[in-house]
């Protein structure tokens, strides 16, 4: 099971000073969170990609270059990479790039996004949402897998003997999740390829994230990647952690209050109770972690979302500490206790290598018997 933690690179004041947050602030302390993940020993760390205010990360790549020279081990991602609004070249392009650049550590979570008015901005129509997304993503999944490539679609030119540079290191395309909280179009699209399915379930009720889970689940058995508990789903999540669950609740409210998210809407009790809102001690945390898996099944990658809401980066770290220290480990322990053997572990780029060598062992077996 992993466990990491995602940014959404928001602008946000401190509610408790008043005092904003420069853009060169809140992108420096993301790269601290991501450092401190390496540190902690998390197995993931995951940015956004936003182009619009009060949102900073408008080039994820940039930041996890940077993030990858300064770490060894720690898996970096996206929380969402625009499969919509981005020219599949160049995701095929840079992406590829990363992975050389990070050994291999990179994988990436496919969005359509949130915000109308970005369409417009790169050239595209909110409308061919959906259609963008399925034909974007054919042709980055063809871009990786075929050295040569012509293709013609309806929202880009025609390639002709289209090579994209660099190839995927090792001949490896990055694990794509695809990330969706509502649209179940994007949920089968995953299941066909056998991709991995990620639900950023924060806002919602576990009855609604069930029904998308289990669609895509159902699915991805039916297209005959594995039996339905082995399909690849990753979750969201959002904490607050104090040792006492009273003074998390009190020192997170005015946080929560003034959110550009959450504000205005639901009170925080009503959002902890309806959704996976963990505000509380570090038992408190597990428990509602823990109730993920019993209401989804095993899955293998959970992301818990620790910054933004105008929340100081001093803060933030401290509630990675309690993270590392308190929950994680435990977290671990019973995930991986719970899980039965025929459940696969998260995709790496270690395990896809590994799977790509032996189905090329396989494939030359039958032709040196028949010699």
């Amino acid at each position: 099971m992993q466990f990491g933690v995602f940014t959404v690179g928001d602008l946000t004041p401190d509610p408790n000073t008043g005092k904003p947050v420069t853009e060169n602030q809140r992108i420096k302390s993301m790269v601290r969170v991501a450092l401190k993940a390496e540190e902690l020993g998390f197995d993931v760390v995951a940015f956004g990609e936003h182009h619009n205010p009060p949102f900073v990360p408008s080039s994820p790549t940039t930041m996890l270059a940077y993030v990858a020279a300064q770490t060894k081990r720690i898996i970096l991602s996206t929380s969402t990479t625009l499969i919509t609004t981005n020219d599949p070249v160049k995701i095929a392009e840079d992406y590829a790039m990363l992975q050389h650049l990070a050994d291999g550590r990179v994988d990436l979570m496919m969005g359509r996004g949130n915000t109308g008015p970005v369409y417009p901005w790169f050239g595209k129509d909110i409308r061919d949402a959906v259609a963008l997304t399925f034909e974007n993503y054919d042709l980055l999944r063809r871009l990786w897998r075929e050295d040569v490539v012509d293709w013609s679609g309806k929202f880009r030119t025609p390639l002709q003997s289209f090579t994209s540079t660099p190839r995927p290191l090792d001949g490896v395309p990055p694990f794509v999740w695809h990330g969706s909280i509502r649209t179940p179009e994007i949920a089968e699209q995953a299941a066909y390829y056998g991709d991995g399915f990620f639900h950023n379930n924060i806002f919602w009720p576990p009855h609604h994230t069930k029904r998308l889970i289990e669609l895509y689940r159902q699915r991805f058995e039916h297209y005959g990647h594995g039996k339905a508990d082995q399909a690849i789903v990753g979750l969201g999540g959002q904490t607050f952690i104090r040792k006492n669950s009273q003074d998390a609740i009190n020192e997170y409210r005015p946080y929560f209050n003034h959110s550009p998210i959450y504000g205005g809407g639901p009170s925080l009790e009503e959002m902890m109770a309806q959704t996976p809102l963990a505000v509380g001690s570090p038992q408190q945390v597990i428990d509602r972690t823990m109730k993920f898996r019993e209401d989804f099944g095993d899955y293998q990658r959970q992301l818990i979302n620790v910054d933004g809401n105008g929340i100081p980066l001093k803060i933030v770290l401290e509630q990675m500490d309690l993270l590392g220290e308190e929950v994680i480990p435990v977290l671990r322990k019973e995930m991986d206790a719970r899980r039965p053997a025929h459940v696969p572990d998260a995709p790496t780029h270690e395990s896809l290598r590994a799977k790509k060598l032996a189905a090329a062992t396989d494939s030359q077996a039958p032709m040196e018997a028949a010699e």
